[in-house]
Order: C-alpha cells, then structure tokens, then sequence
C-alpha cells in the first residue's frame, strides 16, 4: 500500500453535488441507493442542530443475535477525522439512520486500527472493486492483496453504528 495524497473534504460545487442523495431520502426515496448507502442524522457539535450526511456502508450485519434488528452498520471517514459527521459523533456519539426505508437510533462505536484492517481485508475481498475505489478515493494505492487491503484499513477510521435497545 503507497499513500498518494490524502483528500480534503469538497468545498462549493463538488460538496453540493455529494450531499444531493440527502434529497432522495427527503422525498422518502433513498431506497433508491439500495442498502450501500445510509443517511446518518446526527447533531452539531457547536450548534446542536440536526445534520444530515449519506455515507456508503462498509459492513452491515444482517441480522442480530435471535433474528433482532442488525448488529450495527459500518462507514468509514474517508476524509478523516477532521469531517464534520465524525466530530459531532465524537461530540454525541447517539443518532439516527435510514438504509433503504429501515430507520433505527443507533450510538457510534469508534473501532481501533487493527478492526479497522480487518474491516478493509474484509471488504475488499467481497467487493474487490469498490474497495480499490474507495481506497483510491481516500489517498491509498492498493494491490488489490489482502495485505494492502489491512494496512490500508489500519490507517482509515471506521465507525460503527450500534442499534440500541429499547
């Protein structure tokens, strides 16, 4: 794995094209983008007002333990830890999200490096081509190799989003 240059977050015309699938799920089609993709409601840090932002899935489970709801839904912070979604979670880890038509309350995780690798390795052996994109989005050349794949993962942040209970 080479770092070739770490992105910084869209600014003007490239931000407001990104944030545009915010308007599918508005219209209540974001099943649309299938189960890829999640809106993630969240609070601002400093305003304390609601804050949208769709997000790809990395992982999701299925389904939980005894057919419950699924155990959690993986995105990574492709433009690190300084995007604005990741600090407020920092911030109030509590949320919502909405894949397809499913919405749940959910609390963010922040995983470690080395589940981070896994994830990635995990990732990119089922969706080999995503995961050179989305690596090369972020700033990494990858092989293609599960190795690339974990070191890769070791140096991207991943959040997982826990339904919670009751």
């Amino acid at each position: 794995m080479r770092i070739t240059s770490r992105p910084a977050p869209p600014t003007g015309w490239k931000r407001r094209f990104l944030r545009m699938p915010i308007a599918l799920y508005r219209w209540h089609l974001g099943c649309l983008l299938g189960h890829r993709f999640l809106l993630l409601e969240h609070i601002g840090r400093r305003s304390g007002q609601t804050r949208r932002v769709v997000l790809e899935l990395v992982n999701h489970d299925a389904v939980g333990r005894g057919g419950e709801a699924p155990d959690g839904y993986v995105v990574a912070a492709g433009f690190g830890t300084k995007s604005d979604w990741f600090r407020n979670l920092e911030a109030n880890p509590r949320a919502k999200v909405q894949v397809g038509s499913r919405r749940a309350a959910v609390e963010a995780e922040f995983l470690d490096s080395d589940a981070g690798g896994d994830l990635m390795a995990h990732y990119g052996h089922v969706h080999p081509k995503f995961a050179v994109r989305l690596c090369s989005t972020i700033g990494f050349e990858v092989d293609g190799s599960e190795a690339d794949f974990r070191e890769a993962g070791r140096n991207i942040r991943f959040v997982r989003l826990r339904p919670m209970r009751g």
